[in-house]
């Protein structure tokens, strides 16, 4: 196998809302990894790619989010032929307003979604009876503070908080239908075997505490072989090989995934994980062949 130079590239602090130390343990992991196995791994910061060339590598593995950065590595694919894990498009496609509108055009299971300019009213007809109660998020990009979610019970405050937005500069927003069922967390990177699940209630992992909205798993049945190919299924559609989420399952066992990442924190899992990670980019780059 010949040795590879890799440029690694990390995720600004910003955009990993508590969980900066989970985010950098998982993209450590995998560079050593990768270091072990023969590879060389030069670290970049988001702001590096920015203000500076990489150094010839065309090979590169990154948890970066910024718009600016992704959009460089856009670029970067598509004019120097590099190979990236996640690639910028996958990493764009997880942004919520075209993760929503790709996983319900290519029928993945996934809540009721409306997806609305702040500036216009949502007329009462269409939240009622769907989405009373229902989920407000930002359409542009991840959660990056507690406000960017939120639960909304009425339609009366479901106007209160999309001009909230609208006040923050928030321009566009995604609107969820409220699931009932027990909240399922889930990792997985595509083309492997790797795929963990959990309770992140029980794991005490959480952002923004939000998991208490649905309360206390209450264990109900579900096909974990469904889940995993529900996943795989959302992975392809959204261009992404590093990938985690949330779903709930239903009273009758139904999953539907309620949110999709590119490249999580693995934090339950982070050594099998890194393994994974760092087998599939191996294995993608020397199919590659750049």
């Amino acid at each position: 196998m010949r040795s590879l130079i890799f440029a690694g590239i990390q995720r600004y602090s910003l955009f990993s809302p508590n969980h900066v130390g989970n985010d950098a343990a998982i993209f450590s992991a995998v560079a050593q990894y990768l270091k072990e196995n023969g590879h060389q791994v030069n670290m970049y910061t988001e702001q590096e790619l920015l203000t500076n060339s990489l150094k010839g590598e065309k090979y590169i593995f990154t948890m970066m989010r910024s718009k600016a950065s992704v959009r460089k590595l856009q670029k970067l694919e598509e004019k120097e032929d590099c190979f990236a894990v996640n690639s910028g498009h996958g990493i764009e496609n997880c942004t919520r307003e075209r993760m929503t509108t790709l996983l319900l055009e290519n029928q993945i299971s996934h809540p009721r979604s409306l997806i609305w300019d702040t500036n216009d009213g949502v007329p009462e007809a269409l939240i009622k009876p769907v989405f009373e109660p229902c989920w407000l998020k930002r359409a542009d990009f991840h959660a990056i503070h507690r406000e960017d979610v939120t639960f909304v019970r009425t339609s009366a405050e479901l106007q209160e908080v999309i001009a909230e937005y609208a006040l923050r500069g928030i321009e566009r927003v995604v609107i969820n239908e409220h699931l009932k069922g027990d909240l399922v967390k889930f990792y997985g990177v595509a083309g492997t075997d790797f795929f963990y699940w959990f309770y992140p209630q029980e794991g005490n992992h959480s952002k923004f505490g939000l998991e208490e909205i649905n309360g206390a798993p209450s264990g109900i049945p579900f096909s974990e072989e469904g889940l995993h190919q529900l996943c795989s299924d959302a992975a392809k559609v959204l261009d992404v090989t590093v990938y985690g989420g949330d779903c709930i399952v239903a009273p009758d066992g139904t999953i539907r995934i309620i949110d999709f990442n590119d490249w999580p924190s693995f934090a339950p899992c982070r050594q099998e994980a890194a393994k994974a990670i760092g087998g599939i980019i191996i294995r993608k780059v020397e199919n590659v062949g750049l």
